[in-house]
């Protein structure tokens, strides 16, 4: 048994092999797009028919038209860069919900929400660019169905301890060390990870798509001065501090406008 499980998580492992166009590396994703993406779509009908989803407004005009603009610059630059059919399977879909949480979101294959919520923070629309950025770039680099991926090689870990294991009270330590230990030394820096990477690729398509990424920074100020300073450790957040974001997103905008200028994009919004 032991030998079994230990052999299927090196398959999964050597299956898991998809590069990720952006950054040229290797990610952690067994989950192809025919089986995800129809799972999501699913999933993000059902909610809009559980929440109140605003259309005709001038917000909700603002939402389709930033994501439609950055999602063309995405495809601009898959194509350019040797990947034409990437986005072939994607369903771009944009949507404003009446929600006073200030979050936004992305489904695998291109189902993005924005919650009312954080249009104040937003401000305008260069500010709307910096999260729909951010979320398209979430889709573009597979993240769900990498965490998809590693919440099942976490799960096989957790089989193989148990039944390697015989001792009752050997097996209870093992489970409330890998509990907290696979959360803490893995899935929290997995996740920061992909936030960081959602950041960086997401400041380069919005600059692509003519918004300024210096905006990008000033947003996150925002943000920091909205949560009031409540926020937990980094290390035990799935996301990275305000204040590294502010930090990286500083550094990087001027990249993102070498990126952008390209493809003949030299001012911006």
């Amino acid at each position: 048994m032991k030998k079994l499980i230990l052999i299927t998580t090196l398959c999964l492992g050597v299956s898991a092999c998809k590069v990720n166009p952006f950054t040229g590396q290797k990610t952690l994703n067994f989950y192809p797009n025919s089986q995800i993406f129809p799972m999501a779509f699913a999933q993000y009908d059902q909610f809009l028919g559980d929440n109140k989803v605003l259309k005709g407004t001038t917000d909700a005009h603002m939402i389709t038209k930033v994501g439609q603009r950055i999602s063309a610059a995405a495809e601009r630059w898959l194509s350019a860069n040797g990947y034409p059919g990437y986005l072939k399977d994607y369903k771009w879909e944009y949507n404003l919900v009446d929600d006073k949480t200030v979050n936004a979101w992305c489904m695998p294959g291109g189902k993005i929400v924005f919650y009312t919520g954080i249009l104040p923070i937003t401000q305008t629309e260069t500010g709307v660019a910096v999260v729909m950025g951010h979320e398209v770039a979430h889709a573009l680099a597979d993240h769900g169905a990498q965490r998809m991926s590693a919440g099942t090689l976490q799960q096989v870990g957790a089989v193989a301890g148990n039944v390697a294991i015989k001792d009752p009270k050997k097996r209870n330590m093992f489970n409330q060390a890998y509990g907290i230990g696979s959360q803490v030394g893995v899935m929290l820096p997995f996740s920061r990870g992909h936030e960081t990477e959602a950041d960086r690729i997401g400041l380069q398509i919005m600059a692509i798509a003519g918004y300024n990424p210096d905006e990008a920074a000033n947003l996150w100020r925002r943000m920091k001065a909205n949560s009031g300073g409540q926020a937990p450790p980094e290390f035990l957040s799935t996301h990275p501090s305000n204040d590294t974001r502010i930090n990286n997103l500083t550094v990087w905008a001027p990249l993102a406008k070498e990126e952008a200028a390209k493809f003949g994009v030299t001012s911006y919004k």
